[in-house]
């Protein structure tokens, strides 16, 4: 997973459990992203049983696929690399991940929006460092700006790519790619219409790509 263009790519976040081909099946239908990250639904983890089908609808697509929060899990089912999510402890739960990938793997890593957890994780050989804002945070507006500035420091000064979590309109995702951000991440709504998501990933795609065009 590298940067390697002005384009802003496309980063989708599909949740796993009911329905989960089916709304991979539409949001594909919108766009080919560059990566895909499957996530457990709340209070659930990842298992090979609903991670497989996914894994293999995504990389039928030259998709990366990426897990969240389980390093072993991607070594058993032969995913790309894994997600860490964000946590106080996220410089060594990183440390310990790529202990068990090596450099077979990609480590990504969401540092909220620590810039020390960044430089040092960066430092260390992640492949992408990831802004997001957790979701203990009550006041998104203040986070969604904050999260913006650390995107446009990341992209001014280090190479490695930077990715934007928690990315809730293709308003927002719009934005981000205007700062130069590497990959912007949106969530797959886990109960919408096919239709719905469908329209939703081609209209955040739709906007990348312009963006890029215009820059």
């Amino acid at each position: 997973m590298s940067a390697g263009s002005a384009t802003s790519r496309l980063y989708l976040v599909l949740e796993t459990g009911a329905n989960a081909e089916d709304r991979l099946e539409a949001a594909l239908a919108g766009a080919v992203p560059a990566s895909l990250l499957l996530m457990p639904p709340r209070g659930k983890s990842l298992d090979a049983t609903s991670v497989l089908p996914l894994l293999e609808m995504a990389h039928n697509k030259d998709i990366a696929v990426m897990l969240a929060d389980d390093a072993q899990l991607v070594r058993t089912t032969k995913a790309d690399g894994v997600h860490l999510s964000w946590s106080k402890d996220i410089g060594r739960r990183a440390a310990e991940a790529r202990e068990i990938l090596g450099r077979r793997y990609m480590l990504g890593a969401d540092v909220g929006r620590s810039r020390h957890d960044a430089m040092e994780i960066g430092e260390a050989g992640a492949d992408y460092i990831a802004f997001g804002i957790p979701a203990h945070v009550e006041d998104r507006q203040t986070a969604s700006e904050r999260r913006a500035e650390l995107c446009r420091w990341w992209t001014e000064i280090f190479e490695i790519p930077c990715v934007a979590f928690d990315v809730d309109t293709a308003e927002e995702a719009e934005m981000l790619a205007a700062l130069g951000t590497d990959f912007v991440a949106v969530t797959v709504p886990p109960a919408a219409p096919a239709d719905d998501i469908r329209r939703f990933v081609e209209d955040v795609d739709r906007r990348l790509a312009a963006t890029a065009h215009a820059a």
